[in-house]
């Protein structure tokens, strides 16, 4: 029997391909809004051997987080879906301005997951020229519905956020239940995408929030539960706050601004060391895709005696994707042991995977 919508979307994936080869305008366009200062080149890559690509003839859905990528591989596991990561492996997913290689994978895409307006800049002018030029690539939004902390329960009250007012902290996917919203939202996207394929898209869906994030969930507030101290000092942007939310324990980073890239000030370490020195802080995270530049500082100026890793799942490393590590790999294997150790339930020693607080101690 033919497959009806396999086929539509061979029609809907030849049309694209016409698209970019026969129009200058809308190519240049495009390369025209994603264009700016990049770090990586193209993002046609999977970051991951498992990301339901090797057909080659299914639908193709590509995410602009790295989150949201893993999410939607899940959901679209044994089905004929491809999902694909536009952020090349290596760099933080916020903050990161694509060149304009980026360009045909998101014109050719069926559907673009991305994390909602004002988020990612460079994501917001790829949605409008698709809207300006009439190319039916679905659009997923990852954010719909999600109920956002508000930023003032950051540190920096006056940078704007996202949402209504952009008063609304971005980074709820942080929060497991609140990443449960987004896997709906995934979901239904995914089955608009290929209907034929509703009952294993729901299925996987329904797996993956009840078996993967509740489990996170529960276990991440064992650690919290089992802390007496409740104050967390990272060297890493402001990206935490909703797992101080979710857990009652006030995160302190560095970085007071929402995105990786921004400056650590003469202040922010005053205060760092006021707040290492009030708490008897001895450990502290350090984000794996930022500066170990200040993480240093505090080493050397601090009783601190070392820095372990953390990372709000916006990027990988090469090594991850080698061993395949998804949201669920990095919560276990990354941001659990340090928070266990730097709010000292747990030795480094005792923390993490054999091996882990050799491998990430002071890492470079």
């Amino acid at each position: 029997m033919k497959d009806d919508s396999r086929s539509k979307t061979s029609d809907t994936l030849s049309r694209r391909r016409a698209i970019t080869a026969g129009s200058g305008l809308l190519a240049a366009g495009l390369a025209g809004c994603l264009g700016g200062t990049s770090a990586g080149g193209s993002g046609n890559q999977s970051n991951s051997p498992d990301s339901n690509d090797d057909s080659g003839d299914g639908p193709v859905a590509v995410a602009s987080f790295f989150s949201f990528f893993d999410f939607g591989r899940k959901i679209a596991k044994d089905t004929p879906i491809q999902v694909r990561n536009l952020v090349p492996t290596g760099l933080h997913g916020h903050g990161w301005e694509p060149n304009a290689s980026i360009t045909r994978d998101i014109i050719e895409a069926d559907a673009f997951i991305h994390v909602g307006k004002d988020f990612q800049p460079w994501a917001d002018r790829a949605i409008q020229t698709l809207k300006d030029d009439n190319v039916d690539t679905q659009l997923i939004n990852v954010r719909k519905g999600v109920e956002l902390a508000d930023l003032a329960a950051t540190l920096d009250p006056e940078e704007e956020g996202v949402g209504e007012g952009r008063g609304k902290d971005p980074h709820f996917w942080l929060d497991p239940q609140r990443a449960k919203k987004s896997v709906e939202n995934i979901t239904e996207g995914l089955v608009e995408l290929a209907p034929d394929h509703e009952d294993e898209l729901r299925e996987n869906a329904k797996t993956y929030k009840s078996d993967v994030l509740q489990r996170i969930d529960e276990d991440y507030q064992k650690i919290f539960d089992a802390a007496s101290r409740k104050v967390v000092q990272l060297a890493a942007h402001n990206a935490f706050q909703y797992i101080g939310v979710r857990y009652g324990v006030e995160m302190r980073p560095l970085v007071v601004n929402l995105a990786a890239s921004g400056d650590v000030k003469p202040s922010d370490i005053k205060e760092a060391k006021q707040v290492i020195e009030e708490n008897d802080i001895k450990y502290i995270g350090n984000g794996v895709f930022e500066s170990r530049k200040p993480a240093k500082q505090l080493l050397a100026e601090t009783q601190v005696k070392a820095y372990f890793p953390v990372t709000p799942y916006a990027g990988v490393r090469e090594d991850w994707v080698e061993n395949n590590w998804g949201y669920e790999e990095i919560a276990y294997k990354i941001n659990m042991p340090t928070f266990e150790v730097v709010l000292g339930n747990k030795t480094p020693e005792e923390a993490g995977p054999d091996g882990w607080a050799k491998e990430w101690r002071n890492f470079e």
